[in-house]
């Protein structure tokens, strides 16, 4: 269970000496639970200041659409400036390396690190990559299958499945992806075991450096093959290639595992929407952008950005040097932009979602994370006409201390 987070004035603590602090705790939710703070926040105070568990201060939060949108886009928002900045942070230490990341970089190298890792995700890419994620998916549910039921799909599905989605698109070899999965959980899990954290980053970066080496020597077209060609042509440098395979490859794994797990948990807990995607399969596509709406998959907000000048925000002053995050998950639930937005509702309309970004930082990866949750989706509903968890909702394991939310376990079972 949670406790409503407790608001205190803090004299001294940040520029607004007057202004009161929402005390943000990040206790765990149950479920898919949305976090009571941001629904608070997002209807009373869209933006307030925050102070997450760690690091130092307090920081700005925009909750509102329009007001999260302008955060994520305003040049006088800087990333860059984050990297020389101690902010109160939902993390004891930061996931990436702030000297080479995408997510600590600006306009006109942030475009340009962008630019080279979009050859990659190309639409001809997706449709290389689209058969060979079908036939992996296949693979694995034909395990499950001649297992038998119960099964839990975190260890049958939504864990190999993604890991091997986003090898494929590296050039990981089959040989070094067993422990990747767990290393991508450890990394992304930091509060409870933060030395632990930083070892798995440290085996990940020398799994990635070895095979960037390979790729100098022997090009390939696959991401690690465009990571190589564009530093060897000096468009970007070694510690950024590396830095960018490491971010896809962990957040690929790690992300993908839990929002696909999170959607099949979504819809086993509502048959409705179960029955009518099985009625009508063409709605998929639209289905997963709801389910990408509703779902709130992360827990806490991601990276703020540093103000470098003065700039108001829904009608609050935001000073320059001050922290300010952004939470897509509250933009998500804004109820001027999104009718009943606490509801799964699959005849949306245009369907603009936050779920992914917004601005310079809009996720590089999007158009993958879609194809893949497609493909989980639609083979389940597929291979198992009677899918249905096989405990009580309430009975699931959800992760512990985990930026990112999910299940730990997801027992299913079927009529054989």
């Amino acid at each position: 269970m949670t406790s409503e987070p407790e608001t205190v004035t803090a004299p001294g603590t940040c520029p607004h000496e007057d202004e009161s602090v929402h005390v943000w705790n990040l206790d765990e939710l149950q479920a898919l639970d949305f976090d009571p703070l941001l629904t608070r926040l997002l209807r009373e105070e869209p933006v307030a200041r925050i102070r997450l568990p760690f690091g130092e201060g307090s920081a700005w939060l925009t909750t509102r659409y329009e007001d999260v949108k302008l955060a994520s886009s305003d040049p006088r928002l800087s990333r860059k400036a984050l990297a020389e900045r101690g902010v109160t942070s939902s993390s004891p230490h930061a996931i990436a390396a702030k000297h080479a990341a995408l997510n600590y970089a600006d306009p006109p190298h942030l475009t340009q690190m962008r630019r080279v890792v979009a050859r990659a995700f190309t639409g001809k890419s997706m449709q290389r990559l689209r058969p060979m994620a079908q036939r992996t998916a296949d693979r694995l549910l034909d395990a499950m299958e001649q297992q038998g039921p119960p099964a839990d799909l975190m260890e049958h599905l939504h864990g190999p499945f993604p890991l091997s989605v986003v090898s494929d698109l590296l050039g990981l070899p089959e040989d070094e992806r067993s422990q990747m999965t767990s290393w991508a959980n450890v990394i992304m899990a930091p509060r409870p075991a933060p030395a632990r954290s930083k070892e798995a980053k440290s085996t990940v970066r020398d799994v990635i450096v070895g095979l960037l080496e390979r790729r100098r020597a022997e090009p390939q077209d696959d991401l690690a093959g465009v990571l190589s060609a564009a530093c060897e042509a000096g468009e970007i440098n070694e510690h950024e290639a590396i830095s960018l395979a490491t971010a896809i490859l962990v957040s690929g794994a790690h992300a993908v595992r839990n929002n696909s797990a999170n959607m099949v948990y979504a819809l086993l807990t509502h048959p409705e929407h179960l029955a009518r995607l099985r009625a009508e399969p063409d709605l998929l596509p639209q289905a997963v952008d709801e389910l990408l709406r509703y779902i709130p998959h992360r827990n806490g907000v991601g990276l703020p950005r540093i103000a470098t000048e003065d700039l108001e925000i829904g009608g609050v002053l935001i000073k320059k040097g001050e922290a300010v995050y952004s939470s897509y998950l509250a933009a998500n639930r804004d109820p001027s932009v999104f009718a009943d937005p606490d509801v799964i509702d699959f005849d949306r309309g245009p369907n603009a979602h936050l779920s992914f970004g917004f601005g310079p930082h809009h996720c590089v990866g999007s158009m993958l994370a879609r194809m893949e949750s497609e493909i989980v989706l639609a083979s389940l509903l597929d291979r198992f006409p009677g899918l249905r968890l096989a405990v009580p909702p309430e009975q699931i394991e959800w992760q512990q201390g985990a930026l990112i939310r999910g299940p730990q376990t997801l027992p299913v079972t079927w009529d054989a």
